[in-house]
């Protein structure tokens, strides 16, 4: 827990029970135990990797906030399963009254003589967990190309969307348009020989000799096409 001027931060480090090409997400609490209106940023070295909701917001007097971090699916895993990135949340005091869409990058901005309370998280990948629900909060914000450097490590807003993972396996899908086609194809062909049968038989029925050679051949030839039609299907 992490006791800041302004917010009380539960937990400092974000764990996440790590698993490969699988989304991850862990949540943070912020308290606000004072009588003024907070309002928060959440930034991070890594903002492609990740989606923070809210990543800003208005924490009211005596109140609480829950923060959702989701790490985007990763192919790899870290060395060692030691991650280097780190979020930074900044908080400010501002009027009463404020929302979340009265929230500007000017209010954090240090050089404008505002008073910023700052505080690092760090990042640890940890074996996997039952997962538990956590909740979401609102999604206002501002632009999430705004960066700070601080110690070397540079932050960025934290980004509210991300990617979903995309099915690169193109080779499963022309398979599958193939068999269709071919699918369609031999449909239509069944459906022709059975209309060239019925046609056989009207002319069979109004001959007076035996069942013609032809009919026999195609009903003979239809059998042996429904039945790799079946199989292929």
């Amino acid at each position: 827990m992490s006791n800041g001027e302004l917010l009380q931060i539960e937990p400092i480090e974000l764990q996440f029970p790590f698993e490969l090409k699988k989304q991850i997400s862990c949540s943070l609490q912020l308290t606000n135990k004072s009588d003024n209106y907070v309002a928060f940023k959440v930034k991070t070295t890594n903002p492609k990797k990740y989606c923070v909701r809210p990543n800003t917001g208005i924490v009211m007097p005596h109140s609480t906030c829950d923060v959702t971090v989701t790490m985007q699916a990763q192919k790899e895993a870290p060395p060692d399963m030691q991650c280097k990135d780190k979020f930074l949340l900044q908080s400010v005091v501002v009027g009463p009254g404020t929302t979340p869409k009265d929230i500007t990058p000017e209010m954090f901005n240090k050089e404008s003589g505002n008073h910023v309370d700052e505080c690092k998280l760090r990042v640890a990948c940890v074996p996997p967990q039952p997962p538990s629900p956590v909740r979401e909060g609102s999604e206002e914000g501002s632009s999430p190309r705004a960066s700070i450097s601080e110690n070397g490590a540079e932050f960025h807003n934290a980004s509210r969307t991300y990617a979903e993972p995309q099915d690169n396996s193109s080779e499963a899908k022309t398979l599958i348009l193939k068999l269709t086609a071919e699918k369609n194809s031999a449909m239509q062909q069944s459906n022709k020989l059975q209309q060239e049968l019925e046609f056989l038989k009207r002319e069979s029925s109004r001959s007076r000799g035996g069942i013609p050679f032809m009919y026999v051949v195609i009903v003979g030839l239809l059998g042996i096409f429904l039945g790799y039609l079946l199989k292929k299907t």
